[in-house]
């Protein structure tokens, strides 16, 4: 592991090589090293495990920290610490033991594929994973989609569904016979956090490793998981904020470009604020702090601000290795990641101007 650093001290390093991470398409290991020695891995793992906790709010701050200075990186996390919650909330005491100390410290790296298990995928009749209980073993058969960091995973939690239509949940181990890693997808961008397909050919699991289930919806039964859509509105943020400094510089050259900075200044920090009301509970009936809303809004605000910086850097900014170009590509990653059709809706309205935007 690398040595203990500040938080600081890390969001500087992740900056400093956030090209070079987008550049390389392969995963951040360096980025994972550091994310160890500053006590990032701990967010979400309990003291008792060797975690170094942190409220939900405290998360929500730092992962806009953290997309601000490397948004693969910070992705990557989100997934490996979707993984980690789902273990957490788990009742399975044996399996906690074992697997969040490592967890907790780097030596050991989890991940999660479980988006065939959401309620948007149950209209399918036959299921992507088909899992059978043979004794104390589960049986998985299928394919598993969308699955980050497959290659530096020890462990993967996901699930599958039983003859009977229940569903279960396991921290698959990832030496297992039949596991067969694709290569990783060639994306827009974020390519460097190996986001793949994994085909699984008569998979034996121990049944130890059982999570949740079997049971109908296991995604519905409180397993823990994580700040959903007001995590993904958060990493749009960071890109946001990371776009603003752009613009920010040039405005320091061209005073002309003061007005239009200053509006999406007070644009991020307006979103900023209402994203901290909503971690904290503080949201109500406010329908402006409502999860679609915010994500809409985040949504909003990446598309038009990294456009924004695009535009300001002209010629630079749209060559390979920009920041401004990096920021364009990646605010359109928002546009399909846990993108429910309100928010499709929310785009779509804004890019027709049908609400009079």
């Amino acid at each position: 592991m690398e040595p203990i650093v500040s938080f600081d001290e890390l969001l500087k390093k992740l900056a400093a090589t956030v090209l070079d991470v987008d550049a390389s398409q392969t995963w951040p290991t360096q980025q994972f090293n550091w994310l160890a020695g500053s006590g990032v891995l701990g967010w979400v793992i309990p003291e008792e495990y060797g975690g170094q906790p942190v409220s939900e709010s405290e998360c929500v701050t730092g992962y806009e920290r953290l997309a601000t200075a490397c948004l693969t990186t910070c992705f990557a996390l989100t997934q490996r610490n979707g993984a980690c919650q789902r273990i957490v909330g788990s009742s399975n005491e044996e399996i906690k033991a074992e697997l969040l100390p490592r967890l907790a410290s780097g030596e050991s790296f989890a991940t999660v594929g479980i988006s065939h298990l959401t309620t948007s995928r149950q209209h399918i009749s036959k299921p992507m994973v088909r899992v059978e209980q043979q004794g104390d073993h589960f049986i998985l058969n299928g394919m598993i989609p969308w699955v980050t960091g497959a290659i530096a995973a020890d462990h993967i939690v996901t699930g599958g569904t039983c003859n009977d239509g229940l569903q279960v949940l396991i921290a698959m181990p990832c030496d297992l016979d039949g596991i067969s890693i694709r290569s990783k997808v060639e994306l827009m961008s974020l390519t460097a956090a190996e986001t793949t397909s994994i085909d699984l050919n008569n998979v034996r699991i121990s049944t130890k490793y059982l999570l949740a289930g079997p049971v109908e919806g296991v995604m519905s039964q409180g397993v823990g998981g994580g700040a959903g859509s007001l995590t993904t509105s958060t990493l749009a943020l960071g890109v946001s904020v990371r776009s603003l400094a752009l613009l920010q510089e040039e405005a320091e050259r061209r005073p002309d470009l003061k007005e239009n900075v200053s509006m999406f200044e007070r644009e991020v920090e307006l979103l900023r604020d209402d994203v901290s009301k909503a971690s904290l509970g503080l949201a109500g009936d406010d329908p402006q702090l409502s999860a679609t809303m915010i994500r809409q809004r985040s949504n909003s605000l990446a598309l038009r601000i990294t456009q924004a910086a695009l535009a300001v850097t002209k010629g630079a900014g749209f060559m390979k290795g920009h920041p401004a170009e990096l920021a364009v590509r990646e605010a359109m990653f928002f546009l399909v990641w846990s993108c429910p059709q309100p928010v499709v809706q929310g785009v779509l309205s804004e890019l027709t101007c049908r609400d009079g935007f």
